[in-house]
């Protein structure tokens, strides 16, 4: 079975309370239930997790390798300047998928540059929570693939 580990960068567990009308009203729990419902559906194993801390995040993308096959990561603020979770991304060498809730390019400018977007295999961004719904399609798809 296919394993994935969604990683939700910092600020994620205001999900529902942190402006709403760029995030949406879903809270964290909610669209972890959706992840792993979608995960469920497509044959995926799936774990979540969240942290603010960007030590945890540079340790939860290390810890997929000794579980997962893929990684979805949302890594909130650090996309623009984490140079440290850029690197360990780039460390693990399996499919890493970078999705936004917003759509971060029609956004403050400082939003639209990424530093892990050259070491990630995509982006998904601006469609809500179903940015991870369909980030996971594309890591089935993208694992499926790298398997024939």
């Amino acid at each position: 079975m296919t394993r994935v580990l969604v990683i939700h960068g910092p600020n994620l567990n205001l999900l529902g309370v942190r402006e709403p009308d760029v995030y949406g009203r879903c809270t964290l729990a909610q669209l972890n239930e959706r992840i792993h419902e979608k995960a469920q559906e497509l044959s995926i194993e799936v774990r979540t997790s969240q942290s603010n801390p960007e030590a945890d995040i540079i340790g939860a993308i290390h810890g997929a390798l000794e579980w997962g096959d893929g990684v979805i990561i949302n890594p909130g603020a650090f996309t623009h300047y984490s140079y440290a979770i850029r690197d360990a991304i780039a460390a693990i060498r399996m499919p890493v998928i970078e999705v936004h809730i917003s759509n971060v390019h029609g956004r403050e400018e400082f939003r639209r540059h990424s530093v892990v977007a050259p070491v990630v295999y995509g982006q998904i961004v601006g469609f809500s929570a179903n940015s991870y719904l369909l980030a996971l399609h594309a890591m089935r798809d993208l694992l499926e693939e790298s398997r024939r």
